[in-house]
């Protein structure tokens, strides 16, 4: 369901034409994101909300808070760049949909920038999502991004979800940390990662062996279809490998977003993402 009073209208902020003509000269290396370019980003949620406020690429232009809100955001110390408006949370719900649930903040932000998909770094694992509309899942998927530092999710410009209001409160703060590429032609886009060295795997249920069971390597693109539909034909036949993820119970299929937590994780095994992690030092 989207949000009554703050559905962004119109495509998705900065989405421009994939192009493969040369390099990216003349291009920005970043671009805008989340939604239509001139309208706010709806953020709304404790996680959703404080993350953006500790991310210094977040422009925020508005913020508006309950009493309580207000006093915990104090208590834990988190700065807010803008003064916040103080209202009763039943204004918020007014400003949301009947299910939206705020915990007392909501936010009215500036689209994040977002990187050319050449500009992508060489390494670790990116996703890439097929006509996904649902932005439950969507921003589920992104939570589990997060947790698997994936280095972006690339989506298309199309027959995707604004990176805004529902999405957002379910990425619950992931928003912040995966970058998210819109691309018009993902065939294109994938090609692309072909040529730049990217392994592109698909999932699907007609996949010719079990993801725990292909060679995988670094850099790894992980290619997840819309429930119901899965991965286009054009998707199917760019991709390096398409593989399925065999479950030994009798329902053999799962949501897209369970599908993608389960591919990071084989994934991450595979590359030794995990060992590799442990051995950062922390901070003392």
């Amino acid at each position: 369901m989207k949000d009554k009073k703050f559905a962004p209208r119109g495509p998705r902020g900065g989405a421009k034409p994939f192009n493969r003509t040369g390099k990216s000269a003349g291009r920005p290396a970043w671009r805008q994101r989340d939604s239509h370019p001139d309208g706010p980003v709806i953020l709304y949620g404790w996680h959703t909300v404080t993350m953006a406020l500790a991310n210094p690429q977040r422009r925020i232009r508005k913020l508006t808070l309950t009493e309580n809100a207000a006093r915990r955001l104090a208590d834990e110390n988190i700065a807010s760049p803008v003064t916040p408006e103080i209202v009763r949370p039943q204004e918020i719900d007014r400003l949301l949909s009947p299910d939206a649930v705020h915990q007392g903040l909501l936010a009215e932000a500036d689209p994040l920038p977002s990187p050319d998909i050449e500009t992508l770094k060489q390494e670790g694992m990116v996703l890439v999502l097929d006509q996904i509309t649902d932005p439950h899942n969507v921003g589920a998927i992104l939570r589990s991004a997060a947790a698997f530092a994936v280095k972006a999710i690339v989506t298309t410009a199309r027959h995707s979800p604004e990176a805004t209001g529902v999405l957002a409160k379910a990425a619950s703060g992931a928003l912040e940390l995966v970058p998210m590429v819109s691309v018009q032609n993902l065939a294109r886009a994938l090609t692309a990662l072909n040529e730049r060295g990217f392994q592109t795997v698909g999932l699907d249920s007609e996949g010719s062996e079990d993801l725990s069971d292909v060679a995988l390597r670094e850099p790894l693109a992980l290619v997840l279809g819309a429930e119901g539909k899965g991965l286009r034909q054009l998707t199917r036949e760019t991709c390096s490998v398409v593989a399925r993820l065999d479950m030994p119970g009798e329902i053999k299929s799962l949501n897209v977003s369970n599908a993608a937590v389960l591919s990071l994780y084989v994934g991450a095994v595979r590359l030794g993402l995990m060992k590799r992690q442990a051995q950062i030092p922390t901070m003392p």
